[in-house]
Order: structure tokens, then sequence, then C-alpha cells
């Protein structure tokens, strides 16, 4: 696979590598050498504010020590750098230098969250003029191993790593600690890495207590059995997810404790997910039954299970991520999808670039940055998500009636093999 960044080449990105345009060229009788070494010692700061040492502007430079001094001083005078201290300046102007940061960006698949997020991080990187470099993870271990080897060979600045399996974490992590490249994990935490993503515990807690509520209010708290739909392949990080759902019920609902407990494995496109919930229903007669799920591709399934058994309003589930699907579900009547958390990926990009900016103008940076979740209910998802009418508009999916038991109205995404998110 070849890496790609909007407006660069493979070629143009391994040529930008270099230190710029004039460090290696002769210099004609109508150039002045001062005033050119003097553009090189600005070029040497990097961000608005980096303060350098006399000795760090010699090594970024390659100039001599008096050459160094005279040109700091001068441009001192003149405004462009300020003194910060003994021997200590500061860029006072911005950064210069003709060669943008290059960021590795490799992402986790081709799923509904993943656009998001590579829509988001597109759109942020374009406005503060850093080249994104894509590769795309395809929810594969093996190629998110290939894939680092390969940003690792285009020498990027930073990556950021959006893969699922947490049992290549490590390897990953090694390979670009090897290669002093700084790395930012999305979803998934890896060794050494800045994390970027859900605070999984409570976003089920905030999904939990959701669930609870309403059971306390519909079911005046009478529940027969708690179905949690889980995603093995994640690793211990989703299992928080589900953790977190079921201290949240617990809040609201004391003796679910002594409530059956069933998990199921949620791995898989949404109908391998729909099969196993249509198995486990052929199992046992409907009850009333509460299902917390990892994701929207789960509670979809469990929606679309419990209606071709024809007993929908034997079930109350939720979500997590608010995906477009699920925000439609929310909007349709009688759904009994009590609410699904939101992570918001369009906004990643929003938080991701700045930090990684920041983290290569060695600024100080938190080890981890928590997506701020909120939750989605019917009464509440056209308050937060209002632009979702207009494009339901355009595409012509618009609320649809709701679905008679066993009918196949689901749109394109999961009848093409949606595959499950985190």
């Amino acid at each position: 696979m070849t890496p790609h960044a909007k407006g660069e080449s493979l070629d143009e990105s391994l040529a930008s590598n270099g230190r710029g345009p004039g460090k290696d060229r002769n210099g004609d009788r109508n150039e002045s050498q001062t005033v050119l070494r003097a553009c090189e010692v600005l070029k040497a700061f990097r961000y608005l504010g980096e303060e350098l040492l006399l000795a760090d502007v010699m090594d970024r430079t390659g100039l001599p020590k008096t050459t160094t001094f005279r040109l700091l001083r001068t441009l001192t005078h003149g405004g462009l750098i300020e003194r910060a201290g003994a021997g200590v300046y500061r860029n006072s102007i911005g950064p210069i230098t003709a060669r943008p940061f290059r960021i590795g960006f490799a992402t986790q698949g081709d799923t509904e969250f993943a656009r998001e997020v590579t829509r988001s991080m597109e759109a942020v990187a374009a406005r503060e003029h850093v080249r994104l470099i894509t590769l795309n993870n395809r929810y594969s271990a093996r190629e998110a191993l290939r894939n680092a080897d390969l940003l690792i060979r285009e020498r990027v600045d930073l990556v950021l790593e959006f893969q699922t399996y947490e049992r290549v974490a490590p390897v990953i992590a090694s390979k670009f600690l090897a290669a002093n490249t700084p790395v930012i994990a999305i979803e998934v935490p890896h060794p050494g890495a800045t994390y970027f993503g859900a605070d999984n515990y409570k976003a089920g807690l905030i999904g939990g207590r959701a669930l609870g509520r309403w059971a306390r209010d519909n079911w005046n708290r009478q529940v027969d059995q708690l179905v949690l739909v889980e995603l093995p392949i994640a690793g211990s990080l989703l299992e928080l997810r589900l953790a977190g759902l079921v201290d949240g019920l617990r809040t609201e609902l004391p003796k679910i404790v002594e409530t059956p407990l069933v998990r199921l494995n949620g791995r898989g496109t949404f109908e391998q997910v729909l099969d196993v919930l249509r198995k486990y229903l052929r199992r046992r007669s409907p009850r009333r039954t509460l299902v917390g799920t990892v994701n929207d591709i789960c509670a979809l399934a469990a929606l679309r299970a419990f209606e071709e058994a024809g007993a929908s309003e034997q079930c109350a589930v939720m979500g997590q991520n608010a995906l477009r699907e699920a925000r439609a579900e929310l909007r349709r009547p009688g759904t009994r999808l009590v609410g699904s958390v939101a992570y918001f990926p369009e906004r990643y990009g929003e938080e991701l670039i700045p930090l990684a900016l920041n983290i290569l103008q060695q600024k100080p940076v938190p080890t981890a940055v928590f997506v701020k979740h909120q939750l989605l209910t019917p009464r509440n998802v056209d308050l937060v998500y209002p632009l979702d009418r207009a494009a339901e508009a355009q595409t012509g999916a618009g609320n649809e009636p709701a679905r008679a038991p066993g009918t196949r109205q689901d749109n394109s995404d999961m009848r093409n093999g949606r595959r499950a998110e985190l």
C-alpha cells in the first residue's frame, strides 16, 4: 500500500524530508550571504514562542558560533527574536520554514466512525497546514504492522495510530519507539504513546444509569434478564465499557445483581451479530430484557432480533457511539433504543491535530486525553445533531415508519456487512 497525502505524491513527500531549499545552493553575486544566513537562523525556530539556546541554533543551522551569535544579536535588535534569558532566545514572529510537519495517520478501517474521524482530521490538517499521510489498517493486525513500517520509512514527524487489536499494540509501539517517532494512540492504548479516545468506563456508566432509569420508570424495576453483547477482539479495553454499564445499572437498580446475566460475543458484521442474537432468542422465551452493548452495531442488531421474534416490547437497549444509524433509530416512533452514548468522531481532528502539534513543538501534554461523552436519547437527538434532518433529506433516507417484524429495511452499510466498531 502506498502512503497518500493530500496534494503530495510519495516522491514529493520523500523529497520534502530535507531541510528545505537553499541549504546546499551556490549563492550568486546578487544575493547577500549574510541575509541568507539570517534566514537560516529564523528557520531554526519551529513555532511561535519556541526558546532555543545558542548551541541549539548552531546545531539546527550548522553555522559557526561567532556567526550565529552575531546574527541572533542583530535579529534581536530588529525585533524578530527576543532575549528570554542569558543565552536563551525566543521566536516572536512564528515559524517561517517552508517544510510543514508531516503526520502519519493509520486509520482503523472503512467504517462510518473511521470515515468521520478521517474527514475531521483532513479538514483540520489542511487548516493548520499540516501534511497528513493516510494509510488504512483495514481492521487487520497484519496490515497495521505493515503500515507502521511504511510510516517509519516515510520518516513522518509523528504518527496517529488507530487500530483495533490490543495484542499487537506493544509491537507497533516498539517499532515507533526504535524509530524515535512520537505516537498518539486512538481508542486503543499503546505503550509509551499519548492516548486519545473514549473514557470507556465513564461511557458505560452513563449508558447504564440511563438504562436503569428507563427500567425504573417503565417496568417498575422489574427486569427478568440482562444481556451484555461484548467485543472480545478489542481486549480488556471494551470490558471497561460494559463494567461501567453494569455499575451504572446498579446505582439505579440495586437488585440487578440478582438478575440472570448472559454474555454474547458481538464480534463481526451486523449480520453476524444478528445471527448470534437470533440463536439466543430461539433458545429462550423473550422476557423483560435489558441489553447493554459495546457499540451501536450490536445495539441495532439486538433491536432487529427482538423485533423478528415479535418481542420488541420485551427489550430495552443501550448503544455506544451514537452513529448515524443509531440517531435515525432514536427518531423512530416507538423505538426500544433507550439511548446511545455519543463519542463525536466528527470532532476528533479538532483535538488530535492540535495535540500532535503540541507534542512536535515540545509543549507539555497530558498522557491521556478523553472524549467528552454525552447521552443521546429520542428527546435530545435533534438538539445535538440538528443537521441530520437536512442530510437525510438530501439522501432520501428520512425518518422511516416503524418496521414490521422480520423486515430488512436497514441501511446500505449494514446490508454490505458493516463491521462492529469500537
